[in-house]
C-alpha cells in the first residue's frame, strides 16, 4: 500500500459525511487505489523497491511534503536527529528536477546514511533497554535507509513518474472541484428562484381574490404570460445545466483516456 498522507496514502475522517462528500470520498478512494496500481506498475517485479517506496511516496505531495526549503529541513534534522522530512523533500525535488538528478542522488544518499546512523544508535539503546519490538522496528527502518542509499537512482526514476502522475491528477481534482462548486451554486440559485417565483404566484392569487370580475380576468391573463416567461427562463437554465453535465462527462472521458494512455506507456517501458 502506498504511504498515506496522514501517515501516508490511506486517509479517513471520523465525522459523518454529507452525500456530496460521500461521492467525493469514493472518487478519492478510486484515485488512491489507482495510485497504488501506478506504483506497482512502475516498480514491476521489483518487490523491494515497491516495499520501500510504498512508505516514502505521498498520495498528495503538495500538501504532505514540507513547504520549507530543503536546506532548512536538513539543518533542523541535524539538530533533532529526524531526517524523514528532509529525505521526503529531497526525493520530491529530485523527481521534479531531472537535470539535477545526480546532485539530488548525492543529497539523498547522504541523508539516508546519516539517518541510518541515528537509527542504529537508537536501536542499540532500545536493545539495551530490552525493548525488542521497538528495536525490531528501528531495524526495519535501517534496512530502508540502506536500500535507499544503494538504489537512489532507481528511487528517483520511479518517484519522478509517480509524482508526475499525482500532480496531473491533483490539477484535475482542483478543476473538478471548481466545476462542482459552480454546480452547487447553480443549484442554490435555482432553488432560490423557484421559491421566489412561487411566492410571487401566491401573492398574485391573493391579489386577484380582491379584484372585480373584469379586473381578475385581466390579471389571470397577465399571470399566464408571466408564468410562460418564467417557464422559458427555467428551460434555458435547465439546458445550461444539461450542457454543463454533458461537458463534465466529456472531461471525465478525456481525463480517463489520458490516464489510460499514460498507463499504457508505463507498462510498455
Amino acid at each position: 500500500m502506498v504511504a498515506s498522507d496522514g501517515d501516508r496514502l490511506r486517509e479517513s475522517s471520523r465525522r459523518p459525511r454529507t452525500p456530496e462528500e460521500g461521492r467525493c470520498t469514493m472518487r478519492e478512494q478510486e484515485a488512491e487505489e489507482r495510485q497504488e496500481t501506478v506504483l506497482e506498475e512502475l516498480c514491476g517485479a521489483d518487490k523491494p523497491l515497491y516495499a520501500v517506496l510504498s512508505s516514502y511516496l505521498y498520495h498528495t505531495p503538495l500538501t504532505a511534503i514540507s513547504k520549507k526549503d530543503l536546506d532548512v529541513l536538513i539543518e533542523e534534522a541535524e539538530k533533532n536527529g529526524d531526517f524523514r522530512q528532509a529525505i521526503d523533500k529531497a526525493i520530491f525535488e529530485g523527481s521534479q528536477n531531472p537535470g539535477e538528478r545526480e546532485r539530488y542522488i548525492e543529497v539523498i544518499r547522504n541523508l539516508a546514511s546519516r539517518a541510518m546512523h541515528v537509527a542504529e544508535q537508537a536501536k542499540d539503546e532500545r536493545e539495551k533497554e530490552g525493548l525488542a519490538e521497538r528495536a525490531a522496528s528501528l531495524g526495519r527502518r535501517i534496512e530502508d535507509y540502506r536500500f535507499m542509499s544503494e538504489r537512489t537512482g532507481d528511487i528517483l526514476i520511479v518517484a519522478s513518474e509517480y509524482y508526475t502522475e499525482r500532480l496531473v491528477e491533483s490539477d484535475e481534482n482542483v478543476r473538478r472541484g471548481a466545476r462542482q462548486a459552480d454546480k452547487r451554486q447553480s443549484e442554490t440559485v435555482e432553488r432560490a428562484i423557484g421559491k421566489r417565483e412561487e411566492g410571487q404566484r401566491a401573492a398574485r392569487r391573493r391579489e386577484r381574490r380582491k379584484m372585480g370580475r373584469g379586473e381578475r380576468r385581466e390579471a389571470k391573463r397577465q399571470a399566464k404570460i408571466e408564468d410562460a416567461a418564467a417557464r422559458g427562463r427555467r428551460r434555458t437554465r435547465e439546458e445550461k445545466r444539461s450542457e454543463a453535465e454533458e461537458a463534465e462527462r466529456g472531461i471525465d472521458e478525456i481525463e480517463k483516456a489520458a490516464r489510460d494512455t499514460r498507463k499504457k506507456e508505463r507498462t510498455e517501458n
